[in-house]
């Protein structure tokens, strides 16, 4: 995939308190009725400029208490603000003063006042203040006048706007100050390490309320602590930081994701691919990531006089292939499907669990067609895209159509062809989409999709990308009906992104309570005494003989047992007693619907088959 998206999610209008789960961590009836919905910035304008002069008088607070300290960037983030200071190190008895000295400042509800003025005269203030960070601002502003933003006549900043009419439009008991971090400007580890804090502000304390149970339900749903618990995955760091190792239990989730992914593809039509971790760095070179991505690509290798180098993308690999023989135009479309690891260099700091790391397996496909299979091949992808993110229980998406940058490589002929096809497609399939005029790769327009999960965050999976770029730079090409040579259109998709981020967010989705189909454990057989150990072991052989995950857990009192199979959220327990040995049967307990009874080797297996097959619950 030529250019794909770290780990993100968006807020989105959504209930706080929402289902937690399955089982006992279901919301009652009466929660459910008491849900307040959550406005974000995009649904509320209001929203959006209290938080913008909620991050203005923290910093305002901030230079009151501290005087020697700089401000920098102060932005409005999706369920709150933040802004960079150049100062000594906070602590949380500090965070605690500014909020009591922002609560001063909202209570004289000081007016806020806009000002433009000449960049000459924004250059005298700045120097006045002595602020540098706001000069170098000032340096990246291109238009003239410069605006400026005043609280009451006793601070200002550069800013566009937009605020409330004055401070005490802020409801100070909707607003609290969440955390401090570090960040460097402008994100260059070579430069200053500044002190960031985070804040929320909202209309009303019922939100904020609400918003602190948001934050307590994902703080459950934390796939690190989840992973962990569960002994799925973990990032060793004798090995390194954003290296991924997946044990047993997240393997195995990974194989099912895997070979659902395999399996559907092939009945779409996709050829399967595997190719090298490394090639010779002139490859990078002809790709154009040498020029363009370097900054996230690691080191070259020297091996005896050559440079090789680690992939960070797929796309060259599979143009080679599509090199290794002339084409004509009856071969097409070729679609070939990749499930391949690449490297990208991350600092350290933003490593995120599964999220943010430095290997991780795109599961990458790349679609070589003619003009007039655009929109055919799109729609397809599209319809593939469904058919997989529907198998994980994802049924509500976000789309956005990307057209042309300033900034392009093509002709005006095929950009309006790629963009009217990717457009019919989306209309075609009957999904609802928002335009980001101008927001396409420089190499064609895309469409990317994020996936809503059962807290209503948005995260980014999913992308279709047109390139005209790549084709020309490998200078690939088909006989088409004229005996002439031709140039393809090469479509990039991606539907679940990467695997490790996708589990990531599997994970936070079902909270680790993972459907049946999908359990990395599905049964546990629970002996009453070690005296049934050997029944449990002989049933197990059977149910794994049957295609069903299975164990046994004993060695202490059942009551215990059953707890543990709980925490590890276990799908189905088969508790065995005297009877059960006696009667060639087991009792079965299902974490989904509670007691299921007593029932047959043959029934308990049949009824996992026809909900594994079923994609339900038993």
């Amino acid at each position: 995939m030529e250019e794909m998206a770290v780990a993100t999610t968006d807020s989105t209008e959504t209930a706080a308190a929402v289902s937690t789960g399955t089982g006992e961590d279901q919301i009652t009836k009466e929660e459910e009725n008491s849900l307040v919905v959550l406005p974000t910035n995009d649904s509320s304008e209001n929203l959006l400029r209290i938080r913008h002069t909620s991050a203005h008088v923290m910093a305002m607070a901030v230079q009151k208490l501290f005087p020697d300290a700089k401000v920098t960037i102060g932005p409005w983030i999706q369920n709150g603000f933040y802004y960079d200071f150049d100062m000594e190190p906070l602590t949380d008895k500090d965070l605690k003063r500014i909020k009591k000295e922002m609560d001063r400042i909202i209570s004289r509800n000081l007016p806020l006042v806009r000002e433009e003025v000449s960049r000459v005269e924004a250059e005298k203030r700045i120097q006045a203040i002595n602020e540098p960070y706001k000069m170098e601002i000032l340096d990246g502003i291109k238009e003239d006048p410069i605006t400026i933003y005043h609280i009451g006549n006793e601070w200002w900043d550069l800013c566009a706007g937009p605020h409330v009419e004055s401070t005490g439009k802020i409801n100070k008991k909707a607003l609290e100050l969440e955390s401090i971090a570090g960040a460097y400007w402008r994100g260059d580890e070579n430069k200053q390490m500044l002190q960031r804090i985070y804040g929320t502000a909202w209309e009303s304390e019922d939100q904020l309320k609400a918003y602190r149970h948001f934050k307590e339900e994902a703080k459950r749903r934390d796939h690190r602590r989840i992973g962990q618990d569960l002994d799925l995955f973990s990032i060793q760091e004798d090995a390194g930081g954003g290296l991924v190792f997946w044990h047993p239990k997240g393997a195995i989730v990974r194989h099912i994701i895997e070979d659902a992914w395999k399996r559907m593809h092939i009945q779409h039509g996709y050829d399967l691919l595997y190719t090298p971790h490394v090639a010779k760095a002139d490859l990078w070179q002809i790709s154009g990531h040498l020029d363009f991505y370097k900054e996230n690509m690691y080191d070259q290798i020297k091996i005896e006089d050559e440079l090789y180098q680690l992939r960070p993308m797929n796309c060259p690999y599979h143009i080679l292939i599509y090199k290794r023989k002339l084409h004509s135009y009856r071969d097409f479309p070729i679609r070939v499907a990749e499930l391949g690891t690449v490297y990208r260099y991350e600092l350290s700091g933003s490593l995120h669990g599964l999220f943010r790391v430095r290997g991780f397996t795109q599961d990458d496909a790349h679609i070589f067609c003619l003009e007039d299979q655009i929109k055919d091949e799109i729609r397809g992808v599209l319809d593939l895209t469904e058919e997989i993110l529907l198998q994980f229980g994802f049924n509500k998406y976000e789309v956005n159509l990307s057209t042309r940058p300033e900034k392009s490589v093509g002709g005006d002929d095929i950009w309006e062809k790629a963009t009217i096809a990717l457009r019919d497609a989306l209309d075609d399939k009957g999904w609802d989409y928002q335009t980001d005029e101008g927001g396409g790769a420089f190499y064609g327009p895309k469409i990317d999709l994020k996936i809503e999960d059962a807290l209503g965050r948005k995260w980014q999976c999913s992308t279709v990308q047109v390139d005209f770029n790549l084709p020309q730079r490998f200078d690939i090409t088909y006989v088409d009906s004229n005996s002439e040579k031709k140039r393809p259109i090469m479509i990039h998709r991606a539907v679940l992104g990467s695997l490790e981020r996708f589990f990531g967010v599997l994970i936070e989705h079902y909270a680790g309570d993972f459907p049946l189909w999908l359990s990395p454990i599905q049964a546990r057989l629970l002996p009453v005494t070690d005296t049934q150990l050997d029944y449990c072991n002989e049933i197990t052989s059977r149910l794994k003989v049957s295609g069903i995950r299975a164990e046994v857990s004993h060695g202490e009192r059942l009551p215990k047992l059953i707890r543990n199979a709980e925490k590890q959220k276990i799908p189905l327990m088969a508790v065995v007693g005297p009877k059960e040995v006696e009667t060639q049967s087991v009792t079965v307990r299902s974490r989904f619907s509670g007691e299921l009874g007593t029932m047959t080797i043959e029934e308990f297996i049949s009824k996992i088959k026809l909900g594994i097959e079923d994609r339900i619950s038993i």
